[in-house]
C-alpha cells in the first residue's frame, strides 16, 4: 500500500438550527373565547385522548390520528383560567381555582359523548369543605389521590382513598405542617411536594396518611418551587422554578435524608425565560417553558441534562407567563400534545411528533498544566452549537455538558491569564467524550533541536519540522548539519513531526513544552514497526510522506476480503472503517477530518497487523 499526499485546505463546521428540533407539527386546534391551562392524555381500546383544561371546562378530543383530531365534547365546568387533570383507571380528576372542588369524569363510554360526571366537595371530616383547588396528583402505585392548593389545611395535601370506587373518594388525612403546596408527585406512599412560597420541596413518607412522616427539605435554585417530578428509576426529583430566568433542576434523592444537585438547565439561556411544568417520559424529561413551547431533555446522566429538542409554541420571547401552559408525554404513540394560554383571545392545542434522539455528551476536567492544579471558572464552549452550550468549571475543575446533534465540533476552553485551547471532537448519540485539558499560562518558549537519520545518525538537511498543538502550529527546516529553532512557541502539549524527501517520517506525540526544550528527531527509511504479522508483509504497502495536510490518498495492493482499514482519532473513537471490495485500488483519507492526530489500523479477522499515526495540519 502506499500514501501520496495531496496538498490542500479543508474547513469543515457543523451548523445546528435552534427552532423546533426534533420535532414535527401534525395539527393545532383553537378555541377562540377561551384560555387553556395543563392538559392531559387517557388511552383505551387502542384510542388515544387529550383531555384540555379549557376556561370553559375538560375538552376532550380523540387524537388517534394526529393529523385529523376529532373533539368529542366540552364538559361544563367553573369558568377559570385554572385547570389541571389526571386519571385513575376509567376516571379524569379535574380541580380549579374556580371552585366546585373535584370534578370526577367517567371516561368508560369514550367514544361516545354522554360521560358521567359530578362534583365531589369533600365527605367524612372534610364533609362539603372541597372548594378552590390548585393541582392534584395521583399515587397510581397505592390508589390515592393528593389535592394541593386552595384554602382548606392552608393549602396542604388533602389525601382521598380511590380504590374501593374511584368514583367515589374517601377522604383519609392530610399534610400540612409545611403549609401551602403548589403542586408536586407521590408515588408507592413517597410525596415530593412543591412548596412554592418556601422555595422548596419536601420528601415525606405517606405511608400512615393520620402521621405523615416529614423525612426532608430542598430549597430549589429559583427559590419558587412549582412542581416536581421523579425519573423511573426512583433516584433522581426534577424539579421547576415558576420565575423568570429560570431552570429545569435534577437532584438526587437515592438517599432522601442527603439530597444532592446534580445539575440545572435553561430552555434558552440568557432570554429570562420562565418554566413551568415538567414529566418524565423514559430518559427524556418534557417541559413546558411558557414563551419558549416545550423542551425535550436527556436525563439519562441527571448530573449532565441535555436539551435534544424543542418546539416554540408561542410567538413572544423573554420572561413572564404567557405562553405554553403544559405538555403531555406518555401516550403510547410517542405523540406529544401541548397548549399555549391564549394567543390572540383563543386558547390553543398543539400535536406533535417528537423525534427522541439521545444526546452527545461531553465532559471533563481543566488543570493546570504547571502543577496539575484544577482551574475554576474556566469556559468550555461547543463553537456551532444551538442552543448555545457553555459551561463554566467547578472548583474541582469539572465541566458537563452536551448536544442533541453529533458531528464534529470544535471547542474552545478559555480563561484570562491562560493560553486558550482549541480542539475538534466527533461528537455522537448516546456517546460520552471525556476532555481533560492542560491550560498553560501566557508566555513564549525556545524550541530548538537536531534531526538525524536512523540508519546512520547522520544529520539531515532540509527536513520539514513541525510542531502541531491544540491552538497553534509552528513550523521550521533544518539547515546543513540538521539544526532547527522554533521561537515564540506558546507552552502546551505538541505532537512533533518531521519529514523530508525519501526519507519518509519521524513523530513524537504528546511532547509537555513548559520551558525551553531541545528535541532529538529521528528519520526512519519506512514506517513498518518490527512487530508487523506475517500476513502484512505479503501486502503490498509503504508509507510515504506525513504529515498530511488535506487528505491523503492510499493505493493498495493484494488486499484481502477479510481485512479492514480503521481510522482512530485523538479521543479513541473509530470515525471510518474500510472494507475495499477489490484485491487492489486507491481509498482517499481525511477529507471531511478536522485538525489532529489520526491512527490507521490495518485489521484482518480483528488481528492488528498494521498502524499508521497521521497528523492533520491545516
Amino acid at each position: 500500500m502506499q500514501f501520496r499526499l495531496i496538498a490542500a485546505f479543508l474547513l469543515f463546521s457543523v451548523a445546528v438550527s435552534a427552532q423546533n428540533l426534533n420535532n414535527t407539527l401534525r395539527a393545532k386546534r383553537t378555541w377562540p373565547g377561551q384560555t387553556l391551562a395543563n392538559v392531559w392524555g387517557y388511552v383505551a381500546d387502542g384510542k388515544e385522548y387529550a383531555l384540555v383544561g379549557g376556561s370553559k371546562g375538560l375538552i376532550i378530543l380523540d387524537i388517534t390520528n394526529p393529523d385529523n383530531p376529532l373533539q368529542i365534547v366540552q364538559l361544563p365546568g367553573p369558568d377559570n383560567l385554572w385547570k389541571e387533570i389526571k386519571t385513575y383507571q376509567n376516571y379524569a380528576y379535574v380541580v380549579s381555582e374556580g371552585g366546585n372542588g373535584i370534578q370526577i369524569v367517567n371516561l368508560s363510554n369514550l367514544p361516545a359523548s354522554n360521560l358521567p360526571w359530578k362534583y365531589y366537595r369533600g365527605d367524612g371530616a372534610i364533609q362539603n369543605q372541597l372548594n378552590a383547588l390548585h393541582a392534584l396528583h395521583i399515587d397510581e402505585t397505592k390508589g390515592f389521590l393528593y389535592a394541593w392548593g386552595g384554602p382548606l389545611f392552608g393549602g396542604g395535601a388533602k389525601i382521598f382513598d380511590l380504590k374501593p370506587d374511584p368514583y367515589n373518594p374517601v377522604y383519609v388525612g392530610k399534610f400540612d405542617q409545611l403549609g401551602y403546596i403548589h403542586d408536586g408527585y407521590v408515588d408507592n406512599d413517597t410525596m415530593y411536594s412543591g412548596h412554592i412560597y418556601a422555595g422548596q420541596f419536601a420528601i415525606v413518607n405517606m405511608a400512615n396518611k393520620s402521621v405523615p412522616e416529614l423525612i426532608n427539605t430542598q430549597t430549589t435554585p429559583g427559590a419558587f418551587t412549582h412542581n416536581t417530578w421523579l425519573t423511573d428509576d426512583r433516584k433522581t426529583i426534577l424539579a421547576t422554578d415558576e420565575v423568570n430566568n429560570s431552570y429545569l433542576s435534577a437532584w438526587d434523592v437515592s438517599d432522601p435524608t442527603d439530597i444532592k444537585l446534580l445539575d440545572r438547565i435553561q430552555s434558552n439561556p440568557g432570554s429570562g425565560s420562565m418554566v413551568h411544568n415538567t414529566y418524565v417520559r423514559g430518559n427524556w424529561a418534557l417541559t413546558s417553558w411558557y414563551k419558549d413551547g416545550f423542551t425535550i431533555v436527556d436525563i439519562t446522566r441527571p448530573d449532565n441534562l441535555v436539551q435534544v429538542g424543542n418546539y416554540d409554541t408561542y410567538p413572544g420571547q423573554g420572561g413572564g407567563s404567557e405562553g405554553c401552559w403544559g405538555v403531555y408525554h406518555n401516550f403510547p404513540s410517542g405523540n406529544i400534545i401541548a397548549s399555549n394560554i391564549d394567543v390572540g383571545g383563543a386558547g390553543e392545542l398543539f400535536i406533535i411528533t417528537p423525534n427522541y434522539v439521545r444526546a452527545c455528551y461531553l465532559e471533563g476536567r481543566v488543570r493546570n498544566g504547571i502543577d496539575s492544579l484544577p482551574i475554576q471558572n474556566v469556559l468550555v464552549k461547543i463553537v456551532g452549537a444551538a442552543p448555545n452550550v457553555q459551561e463554566l468549571t467547578t472548583p474541582a475543575g469539572i465541566f458537563k455538558t452536551g448536544l442533541a446533534t453529533g458531528g464534529y465540533y470544535t471547542v474552545q476552553v478559555t480563561k484570562n491569564g491562560y493560553e486558550p485551547y482549541e480542539t475538534s471532537v466527533y461528537m455522537q448519540a448516546g456517546e460520552l467524550i471525556q476532555l481533560d485539558v492542560m491550560l498553560y499560562p501566557l508566555g513564549t518558549l525556545t524550541v530548538n533541536g537536531v534531526v538525524t537519520n536512523n540508519a546512520d545518525a547522520s544529520p539531515a538537511p532540509d527536513a520539514s519540522v513541525w510542531l502541531f498543538g491544540n491552538q497553534q502550529i509552528y513550523t521550521a527546516t533544518t539547515d546543513g548539519a540538521g539544526t532547527f529553532t522554533v521561537n515564540s512557541v506558546q507552552p502546551g502539549v505538541y505532537d512533533v513531526a518531521v519529514s523530508a524527501t525519501d526519507m519518509s517520517h519521524g513523530i513524537l506525540s504528546g511532547v509537555v513544552i513548559t520551558t525551553d526544550t531541545s528535541l532529538a528527531l529521528q528519520l526512519f527509511p519506512t514506517y513498518r514497526r518490527k512487530a508487523l504479522r506475517e500476513r502484512a508483509e505479503t501486502t503490498a504497502f509503504q508509507w510515504l510522506e506525513n504529515p498530511f495536510a488535506e487528505s491523503t490518498q492510499l493505493v493498495y495492493e493484494g488486499w484481502s476480503e477479510q481485512m479492514e482499514l480503521r481510522v482512530v482519532n485523538a479521543a479513541g473513537q473509530v470515525i471510518q472503517i474500510f472494507r475495499p471490495g477489490n484485491a487492489s485500488g486507491v481509498l482517499r483519507l481525511g477529507e471531511n477530518w478536522p485538525s489532529g492526530m489520526y491512527q490507521v489500523f490495518i485489521m484482518e479477522k480483528g488481528d492488528l497487523h498494521a498502524v499508521k499515526r497521521l497528523v492533520k495540519i491545516p
